[in-house]
C-alpha cells in the first residue's frame, strides 16, 4: 500500500464523522438494530448518511452489517447513526433476545459438536 493511501485511510474517518470519535448521546451495541423512520427531507446529509438512511429503508440492520457496507471501522458508523437518530431520521431498538437454553442441553450440544469432529 503507498503512503499516500495510508494517509488517506487514516484522515477519512476523522473528516467524515466531523472530527468526533464518539457519539453525541446515544449509545449503540454491534448488535443494536437500526430502522428507517420514515420521509425527512434529506438536505444536508453527508454521502455516508445518505446511504445509511438508504440502507435502513429497506429493513432493520445491525450496526455491525451497516459498518460493513460503508467499509468504515465501527466507531465511525456509530457517530454517524448518533446523528441520524438526533435529526429523527432513524430509530433503533435492542435485538431480540436469545430463547433460553438449559446448560445440560448446551454441554450435550457441545458434546455432540467435538464427537462428530472427530
Amino acid at each position: 500500500m503507498s503512503r499516500r493511501r495510508d494517509e488517506r485511510a487514516l484522515v477519512r474517518p476523522h473528516v467524515v464523522t466531523g472530527g468526533r470519535a464518539h457519539p453525541s448521546r446515544n449509545v449503540f451495541d454491534l448488535v443494536t438494530l437500526v430502522i428507517s423512520a420514515g420521509d425527512l427531507p434529506r438536505r444536508g446529509l453527508s454521502p455516508e448518511k445518505l446511504r445509511i438512511v438508504e440502507l435502513c429503508r429497506g429493513g432493520a440492520l445491525s450496526v455491525v452489517e451497516i459498518a460493513g457496507h460503508l467499509a468504515l471501522p465501527v466507531g465511525v458508523t456509530k457517530v454517524l447513526l448518533s446523528d441520524l437518530v438526533d435529526s429523527g431520521h432513524l430509530t433503533t431498538r435492542a435485538p431480540a433476545p436469545a430463547a433460553p437454553t438449559s446448560r445440560t442441553r448446551l454441554l450435550q450440544e457441545v458434546l455432540d459438536g467435538l464427537r462428530a469432529s472427530l
